[in-house]
C-alpha cells in the first residue's frame, strides 16, 4: 500500500512530474467533499482530486463515467454524482489501465457497464506495475473484488456511444502511455478526454510494464492533434481544462523529447548522462511547461526509448 500511497501523492497534485517532496505531503481522505467539480458545458463535468480528472456526462438515459480515481473513491465519486443529478451512472469507460484511472470501479453496482479498449481490459487483469512508479507484484484490486468493475465491452479502433448531442465516439490511435489508451470524444459538446497520454504540460510516463511505447509517442499524439471539431481538452491530471491548441503543442513536445534522446545515444552518451542534464526547453516553458522534472522521472522514459531506438 505505500507505493499505492506515493503515486496517489504524485496524481492529486495534478502532476506526475513533481519534486520528490511533493510525494509525502499529506492528502486528503477520500470524501465528496474533497473532490472539486468544474462545470465545462451544461451537462458536462470534470471532477478533480483522489486521482485522475473524471469526465461526467449527464444525460437522461444516464451519467456516463470517464475513470473513476484511486482506491476508496468509488463511493465519493457515487456521492458527488448524485449532487449533480438524480440520474444513475451507468456506464464507465476507462481511459487506461492505471489504477488511479480504474480502481474506483470496484465500488459501483455490478449493473454499471464497463467500456475500455481490449488492451486495457487484458492489462486490468494483469495489474502490472506501473514503470518507474512500482515495483514488485501488485495487488489486483479486480481479482479481490471477483471481477467486478472490470470491462464488459472492449472495442479496438473505434466505437460510438449515444446519439445527437450525447454522442460520444471512442477512438484508439496506437501505443503512447500505455498500449490501450482510449481517447474519449464528446462530439456534440467539443470536447476530448486524453486520459494520462496527455497527462499535463509535463514529461509523461511511457509506462513499457503496460505496453506503452517512446517510439510510438510522438505518432499517437499527431493522430490525436489531426483531430477535428475539438474546442475543449479534459487531461489526465490537469487542473484546468485545454485546448486543441495545446494538444499540438503537447505533441511537438513529445516529438522534441524522443529526438532528443536519439541524437544522444547516437553520439555515444549514456543513459544517465541524458537523464541528468535533460532540461525542458525553452519553447516550452513559455507554454507552461513543468520547469523542473526529477531525474528520478525522465530516466524511466530515456531507458525506455534507449531499448527501442535501433
Amino acid at each position: 500500500m505505500k507505493r499505492i500511497t506515493i503515486l496517489g501523492t504524485l496524481v492529486i497534485t495534478g502532476t506526475l512530474t513533481a519534486a520528490v517532496g511533493a510525494w509525502q505531503q499529506p492528502q486528503p481522505a477520500p470524501s465528496a467533499a474533497a473532490i472539486e467539480v468544474d462545470k465545462i458545458r451544461p451537462n458536462l463535468y470534470v471532477l478533480k482530486g483522489g486521482g485522475g480528472n473524471t469526465a461526467a456526462l449527464v444525460t437522461d438515459a444516464g451519467v456516463t463515467l470517464v475513470d473513476t480515481k484511486l482506491p476508496g473513491w468509488g463511493k465519493p465519486l457515487i456521492d458527488k454524482v448524485k449532487e449533480l443529478t438524480d440520474k444513475p451512472v451507468t456506464t464507465i469507460i476507462n481511459t487506461h489501465t492505471h489504477f488511479d484511472h480504474v480502481s474506483g470501479n470496484v465500488e459501483f453496482p455490478a449493473t454499471v457497464e464497463v467500456i475500455t479498449h481490449q488492451n486495457t481490459a487484458r492489462l486490468m487483469r494483469e495489474a502490472n506495475p506501473v514503470l518507474g512508479i512500482q515495483t514488485g507484484q501488485q495487488p489486483n484490486l479486480f481479482t479481490e473484488h471477483k471481477g467486478v468493475g472490470l470491462p464488459k465491452r472492449t472495442f479496438t479502433d473505434r466505437m460510438t456511444l449515444g446519439r445527437g448531442a450525447n454522442e460520444i465516439e471512442l477512438r484508439y490511435f496506437g501505443r503512447a502511455h500505455t498500449s490501450g489508451d482510449a481517447f474519449v470524444i464528446f462530439k456534440g459538446l467539443r470536447v476530448l478526454h486524453t486520459g494520462d497520454t496527455f497527462p499535463n504540460k509535463g514529461i509523461p510516463i511511457m509506462d513499457a510494464n503496460n505496453g506503452g511505447s517512446g517510439i510510438a509517442y510522438p505518432e499517437t499524439m499527431d493522430k490525436v492533434a489531426a483531430l477535428t471539431g475539438i474546442d475543449t481538452v479534459i487531461t489526465g491530471h490537469n487542473q484546468t481544462v485545454l485546448t486543441s491548441a495545446d494538444i499540438q503543442t503537447y505533441s511537438e513536445f513529445i516529438r522534441d523529447f524522443v529526438a532528443t534522446v536519439r541524437a544522444a545515444k547516437k553520439a555515444g552518451q549514456s543513459i544517465d548522462d541524458v537523464a541528468n542534464s535533460w532540461k525542458m526547453p525553452e519553447r516550452f516553458l513559455k507554454e507552461g511547461y513543468a520547469p523542473n522534472t526529477p531525474v528520478n522521472r525522465v530516466k524511466p522514459n530515456v531507458e525506455v526509448l534507449w531499448k527501442e531506438i535501433n
